[in-house]
């Protein structure tokens, strides 16, 4: 029934305004628009829900992702922006932080402001 309607993406933010700076000011997401509910950006195509919450949940899973055509590239690009990369235990990750999968997939994980878990995939 849903094979030809659009996905819209959502993410919760308990500050909304910290919420656009990050995902327009450094993620480089065009602003769609803001309400007092949310802000919405255009993630190529995607709309992207940033919805106002009084908490932020952390589930510890990442909540968006990125399909990247050169990990290495964003990685950078986003460190000189001011992104922090995440380390896990028991992963062998690059010195960017980038994880390379059993399959050749690379992996990079940042979190937002709020908290939220985000990643680049590169795909083998």
């Amino acid at each position: 029934m849903l094979t030809t309607s659009d996905v819209i993406a959502f993410a919760s933010s308990a500050d909304l305004a910290r919420a656009r700076a990050f995902y327009e000011g450094t993620l480089g997401l065009p602003v769609a628009y803001e309400n007092a509910y949310a802000c919405v950006f255009d993630a190529h195509g995607t709309m992207l829900r940033i919805t106002a919450v009084a908490e932020v949940a952390h589930p510890g899973y990442t909540v968006l992702g990125w399909r990247v055509t050169d990990i290495s590239e964003t990685v950078a690009g986003l460190e000189s922006r001011g992104v922090a990369f995440a380390r896990h235990e028991g992963m062998e990750q690059d010195a960017q932080g980038v994880w390379t999968t059993p399959n050749g997939d690379r992996v990079a994980w940042f979190t937002d402001p709020d908290g939220n878990v985000l990643s680049l995939t590169q795909f083998h």
